[in-house]
């Protein structure tokens, strides 16, 4: 029996899932619907012979399973769009990297039109393993879905049967990596501006070695001008995950800011004339976008 799965939301983790579950017996992907709809989009989906549909209703229609892959501020706008067309049975896997709140608002959506809602928690980075990726997973179906999850390859963990359980561990964590992030980035961008670059991180290598200094710094810097707009929306959630527990979420505004203002940059990777000069010309963009001046 085919197992038939469509995507709302067809962006680099759409695409990962897409791939490797594409390799399984049994499995179609029947369709799959973004809100953007450049050729990147387009092209991505023909590439891999995916039905590219004009809303999502098109996308879910015949679907056992729907898997939405959108952007954290998205995430419940698109559920909204897809309820109306969800039949009863119909498997709604909610991957976004949301707020335990928003993942129980979107719950309470599917479930009020008979679709089963499963909570869905990417923990990894989703290249090169694609839906074998470790995940966690939490909603009332979470137990009866998890043998079929496992038979299809994913490394699947449950963690309670009330949706919000699962994106709850992978917001605190967030905080922590891409808090991170922000924070190598900008104390790296800060020791340039100061002129006292080298007395900072050969500090810090002292202090933390087992961070990899410099390495580290390159790496932060390749995620955050890669991938700092959607990390961004991450944090937002994050802050909201942090204020309904009565603790700082203006901690992870902050690191969104900083990762807003790295993603926004119109590079993707560091210069290749060395780590300094990466830094040197980054700072002078930071500068320029924000409109600082140096001079007195």
């Amino acid at each position: 029996m085919t197992l038939k799965i469509a995507f709302i939301g067809f962006g680099e983790a759409a695409r990962a899932f897409t791939d490797s579950l594409s390799t399984k017996e049994g499995v179609e992907i029947t369709g799959a619907y973004d809100v953007k709809t450049d050729g990147e989009i387009r092209s991505a989906a023909a590439e891999r012979e995916i039905r590219f549909c004009p809303d999502s209703a098109e996308a879910m229609e015949g679907a056992d399973w729907i898997i939405s892959a959108v952007t954290a501020n998205q995430s419940l706008e698109a559920a909204k769009t897809a309820a109306p067309a969800l039949r009863p049975n119909q498997v709604f896997i909610d991957i976004n990297s949301v707020s335990p709140g928003r993942k129980r608002e979107t719950a309470t959506l599917i479930e009020a039109q008979d679709g089963s809602y499963l909570d869905m928690a990417v923990m990894a980075p989703v290249h090169p393993r694609g839906h074998s990726t470790p995940v966690l997973i939490a909603g009332a179906c979470a137990s009866d879905l998890a043998p079929e999850l496992d038979a299809l390859g994913f490394r699947q963990e449950q963690v309670g049967d009330t949706p919000g359980a699962a994106t709850a561990i992978k917001m605190v964590r967030s905080l922590f990596v891409k808090g991170l992030e922000a924070l190598t980035v900008e104390a790296a961008l800060a020791a340039t501006a100061s002129g006292c670059y080298d007395r900072v991180i050969g500090s810090l290598a002292a202090s933390y070695p087992g961070l990899g200094w410099p390495d580290i710094i390159s790496y932060n810097l390749e995620r955050t001008l890669k991938h700092g707009a959607r990390r961004a929306a991450e944090m937002r959630e994050s802050a909201q995950t942090l204020d309904a527990l009565g603790l700082t979420g203006g901690l992870a505004d902050r690191i969104a800011d900083v990762q807003d203002a790295m993603g926004a940059l119109p590079r993707e990777a560091p210069a290749e004339g060395g780590l300094q000069d990466a830094l040197r010309e980054l700072l002078e963009l930071r500068h320029a976008a924000d409109g600082f001046s140096t001079k007195g």
